[in-house]
């Protein structure tokens, strides 16, 4: 059993004017995520929920002024990026970016060379990755190509994801996932979301604007985001009144 713990998370986005005064976005984040659980953070556009999934993974433009992250007693802060990655935690991001130059094979046999400790046997991994991509309907020819490059929002998205299951975080960050998904797209995605957590009962953090992707992962515990903090907490029941309610009586609640 591991646990992710954010306790009175404050972040500044530092600007890209070097006069200019970074911005505060989170302003007191308190959140538990356990293995084997699967928690949905919604809210409306620009209440910072990328902004918390960016500061758990390090991004340097997120200045941390206040508050702490730990992995099961482990100070996250005080770790690189690839000490976080490698200590467990995993973030899909809305926008995956491409790189050139670097074929997604090499790419995903390097990436879990660094989280395993060492390089997987050649033999056993081809077969895993071929197992890891027919489950997600990836053409294997994928697999010599660049990262990212060329490739639609939905193939970006489904190899996050193959990435997740080959990877075996402890904690998931799923930034908006569901974004510029079709509907197959969202199913492919969403089983594949699901496998992960079946597999390796690892905990979830799905940020999301819509209750779609909900329909096939299904979360224990829904947050309300606005203002940078979670102004409410509860279960599935609580996604289902932002369907039909939206925002308005959180964000009349806190001013924003």
């Amino acid at each position: 059993m591991s646990t992710l713990e954010i306790r009175d998370l404050h972040v500044n986005v530092v600007q890209s004017d070097e006069n200019a005064e970074p911005i505060n976005i989170l302003k007191g984040v308190d959140l538990t995520i356990k293995s084997g659980e699967t928690h949905a953070i919604m809210g409306p556009n620009g209440s910072g929920k990328s902004t918390l999934s960016y500061a758990i993974a390090g991004h340097p433009k997120y200045e941390i002024t206040r508050g702490t992250i730990t992995l099961d007693g482990e100070n996250v802060l005080d770790m690189t990026v690839d000490e976080r990655a490698r200590a467990g935690l995993f973030l899909a991001m809305q926008y995956p970016v491409e790189v050139p130059g670097v074929s997604m094979s090499n790419f995903l046999r390097t990436a879990a060379s660094a989280v395993r400790g060492e390089a997987p046997k050649l033999r056993t991994w081809v077969k895993e990755v071929k197992e890891a991509m027919g489950d997600l309907d990836i053409d294997a020819q994928f697999g010599e190509r660049s990262v990212n490059e060329g490739f639609s929002g939905g193939e970006k998205k489904r190899h996050e994801i193959l990435q997740l299951g080959l990877l075996k975080p402890k904690f998931a960050i799923l930034d908006e996932t569901d974004s510029g998904l079709d509907v197959d797209a969202l199913r492919v995605v969403s089983e594949g979301v699901n496998r992960y957590a079946e597999r390796e009962h690892g905990g979830i953090l799905l940020i999301t604007h819509y209750t779609r992707i909900l329909r096939y992962i299904h979360p224990q515990f829904v947050h309300v985001f606005v203002n940078g903090r979670v102004v409410e907490s509860g279960g599935p029941e609580l996604a289902d009144e932002l369907e039909e309610n939206g925002y308005v009586r959180f964000t009349q609640a806190v001013g924003a």
